[in-house]
C-alpha cells in the first residue's frame, strides 16, 4: 500500500488521469485498479471519473504483475530424466509441457522443474532460457537434453547450429506420402495472417525435412524423420505443405473426425532419438524415448483398423 497527500499539481484532475500521473503507470492500468477497489481517497472508496482534491489522503494498492517470463519452480508430473552427469541432463519431456517461459504461455516448464528438482544448470543464455540448446514444442513430446556447464553449452550449441547432432522423430501423418522417402527443402516463416501459425513462404528461413516411411496403413502412414534444420513447427509446416498433417494437427489442416476416433488431442509427433558427440568426453552418445501412452494407443488402433 502506497500512501501520499495529493499534491497542488493534480488538483481537480480525475483520479485515473492523477494515479498515472503520480505513478507512471498506464491509465487503463489505474482505471483498472480503482475498479478493483485498490484505491482510496480520504478513507472513501472512488470512482475513476471522481476528482483529487489537493491535500486529501491517497492511498493506492498496486499488486505486483507476474513476469511473463519469470520461471515458476515446480516438480512437473511426467517429467523424467533419462540421463544426468556433470555436463548435460537428457530427460523425456510430456505434452504439455513448455521447455522454457515464454509470452503467452502460463503452464509448467521443463526449466522450472529442473529447479524445483535441484537440478542445477547453466547460466549462459537469456535468463528464461538459461542451458537451452534445444526446443521441443508443447504438443510435442520426446527426448531432448539440456546444458548443466557453461563448456557443456557452449559445446552444444555450435554442434546444434553446425547440424551435427541427430534428431530422429516418428510422425503419424494422414495418408501415403509420394514417394514414400524423401526429403522436403522448402523455407519457414510466420503465417501471413497468424503470428502463432508457420508456413512454407519465398521469404522463409532455409529448412530441411528428410523423412521415410516406416509403416503405411489405411488411414495413416509412420514415419521417421530426420531435422537437417530446426525451425518452429518444421516438421508440422512441411508434412502440412506435402498435404499430409500430422495425425492430430488441427492448427496444420489435420482432419479433427480422425483425431477424435484416435482420441488424440494432439499432433501425433515425438522425439524418439538424440545422438551427439558428448560435451565432455567426445564420445557419441544416443538417447531415446518410447511412445507415450496417447500416441502409442493411437497407432495401434489405426494398425488395427488395417
Amino acid at each position: 500500500m502506497r500512501t501520499l497527500i495529493v499534491p497542488e499539481g493534480v488538483g481537480g484532475v480525475r483520479v485515473d488521469a492523477g494515479l498515472a500521473k503520480m505513478f507512471g503507470i498506464s491509465r487503463t492500468r489505474a482505471a483498472d485498479l480503482i475498479a478493483d477497489g485498490h484505491v482510496v481517497v480520504d478513507g472513501q472508496v472512488v470512482a475513476k471519473s471522481d476528482r483529487l482534491l489537493p491535500g486529501s489522503t491517497l492511498e493506492v494498492y498496486i499488486p505486483r504483475v507476474a513476469d511473463p517470463l519469470e520461471i515458476v519452480e515446480e516438480v512437473v508430473d511426467g517429467v523424467r530424466i533419462i540421463h544426468e552427469d556433470d555436463a548435460i541432463v537428457v530427460l523425456d519431456k510430456p505434452v504439455g509441457v513448455a521447455v522454457h517461459p515464454s509470452m503467452g504461455w502460463t503452464g509448467p516448464t521443463v526449466v522450472g522443474h529442473l529447479r524445483a528438482a535441484g537440478v542445477r544448470i547453466a547460466t549462459s543464455g537469456a535468463a528464461e532460457r538459461q542451458g537451452i540448446v534445444q526446443r521441443l514444442d508443447v504438443g510435442t513430446s520426446g527426448v531432448m537434453v539440456i546444458c548443466k556447464s557453461e563448456r557443456a553449452y557452449s559445446v552444444l550449441k555450435n554442434a546444434f547450429r553446425d547440424r551435427t547432432v541427430d534428431k530422429t522423430y516418428h510422425a503419424l501423418v494422414q495418408g501415403h506420402p509420394d514417394p514414400l522417402q524423401g526429403t522436403i527443402d522448402a523455407p519457414i516463416g510466420r503465417a501471413a495472417k497468424a503470428d502463432w501459425k508457420f508456413a512454407v513462404r519465398e521469404d522463409g528461413k532455409h529448412s530441411v525435412t528428410h523423412y521415410e516411411t516406416l509403416e503405411a496403413h489405411r488411414f495413416a502412414s509412420l514415419l521417421e524423420i530426420h531435422l537437417e534444420t530446426g525451425r518452429t513447427h518444421q516438421i508440422r509446416v512441411h508434412m502440412a505443405a506435402l498435404k499430409h498433417p500430422c495425425v492430430g494437427d488441427l492448427t496444420y489442416g489435420a482432419d479433427p473426425t480422425l483425431a477424435r476416433w484416435l482420441g488424440l488431442e494432439r499432433q501425433w509427433l515425438h522425439a524418439v532419438r538424440l545422438g551427439f558427440e558428448h560435451p565432455r568426453s567426445g564420445g557419441y552418445v544416443t538417447y531415446e524415448s518410447p511412445y507415450p501412452d496417447d500416441l502409442a494407443n493411437a497407432l495401434e488402433v489405426v494398425r488395427d483398423a488395417s
